[in-house]
């Protein structure tokens, strides 16, 4: 049995608020020397910020099952559950956050979480895998930049981000190595600049391939989702059609849903394309290793180009992107999306690059 979260064997604090950041947490603490209690799950406690959507709660209850079998304590927070309830959620944590010898965090742009690094004393601090966003919080750090999220750069702070200015100032600061902190990064994201001073550590999704698979594959294709709809990235009309044209290119039957894609969206996708749309109970990587799954994957730029051929290395499974089309952004969308967008698939090892579909 773990030890109790307030205990004085607490060495490790973990705050995830997504699936993907739970499973990160998951391989980093697998990635430990075998003879250490992180990886034994004596000294990791995994906090769960929960968000307020249905299906990111429902992946983050199955991923901290998961968890709590790998001997991980797991300390579910209603941390959105009303308008008090972050007070109460950081007055709950602020002891523990303050025994803490280590914090392992995975998503440094958050609120919520930069609010908690002005608390901890912890002389090593570990983010890992958000997705992309690592990559633009890397070049963040390195260049001594305000963290904005890739698809806000550009645009005007807000009254809120004005206001919670000097949070995240103090956070950049803490996230910067120093004689009295370490800092490492986790990540299976390719990285160009790395901030002096902070180690960086590959993940090579060993934990996944060691708990799950090999998969069987089926002999068709299955489509992945993305929310740069939902995002305002990409329109929605010029997405629909892209994701019809490259199903039909490639005779891809399902399509894996994102978990912040719209009910709406997906009921359109599901008329006028024919696809059978799949709303996965855990993140990709896991789904994907567990199978059934197509022999290739379609892919738009996301996170899954990089850590899908990792999660099935050593299978016969080949993972396809294609290209995000200028023509296909809002007017709205951040100028520095288009550049982003190609340097996540420029950057990516071990996939099968497309053009960028016709969408009439």
């Amino acid at each position: 049995m773990s030890p109790r979260a307030g205990s004085a064997g607490l060495k490790t604090l973990a705050f995830v608020e997504s699936p993907v950041q739970l499973l990160n947490v998951l391989e980093w603490a697998h990635a430990q020397s075998p003879h250490t209690q992180e990886a034994s799950g004596g000294g990791l406690t995994l906090v769960v910020l929960s968000p307020i959507d249905p299906m990111t709660r429902g992946q983050l209850r199955r991923m901290a099952e998961l968890a709590r079998q790998e001997g991980h304590e797991v300390r579910w927070e209603e941390a959105r559950g009303g308008a008090m309830a972050p007070f109460q959620t950081i007055g709950g944590l602020t002891g523990m956050l303050r025994r803490a010898d280590r914090v392992v965090l995975g998503d440094p742009f958050s609120r919520y979480v930069q609010l908690l690094l002005t608390i901890t004393k912890a002389r090593d601090l570990v983010v890992v895998d958000d997705g992309t966003a690592t990559m633009e919080f890397v070049a963040q750090l390195a260049r001594g930049e305000r963290l904005v999220r890739w698809h806000r750069k550009g645009g005007r702070p807000g009254p809120r981000d004005l206001v919670f200015a000097p949070v995240s100032s103090s956070a950049r600061r803490r996230l910067t190595p120093s004689e009295k902190r370490r800092v490492q990064i986790f990540s299976s994201m390719p990285m160009e600049e790395t901030p002096a001073g902070v180690t960086v550590t590959a993940n090579t999704f060993a934990w996944t391939r060691f708990r799950f698979g090999p998969p069987r594959i089926t002999r068709g294709s299955d489509m992945v989702g993305t929310s740069l709809v939902e995002t305002g990235v990409v329109d929605g009309d010029r997405y629909l059609e892209a994701v019809r044209s490259l199903a039909k290119a490639h005779g891809a039957t399902r399509y894996f849903a994102h978990r912040r894609e719209s009910t709406e969206k997906l009921h359109r996708l599901a008329v006028e394309t024919g696809l059978e749309i799949v709303r996965p109970d855990l993140p990709l990587e896991l789904i994907a290793r567990r199978g059934p799954i197509g022999r290739t994957i379609l892919s738009f730029p996301s996170t899954v180009v990089h850590t899908l051929p990792l999660a099935l290395s050593g299978t016969e499974v080949r993972v396809a992107v294609c290209d995000i089309d200028p023509a296909w952004l809002t007017e709205t969308a951040s100028p520095r999306a288009q550049g982003f967008l190609s340097g996540v698939t420029g950057t990516a090892r071990d996939v099968h690059r497309l053009s960028a579909v016709t969408a009439v």
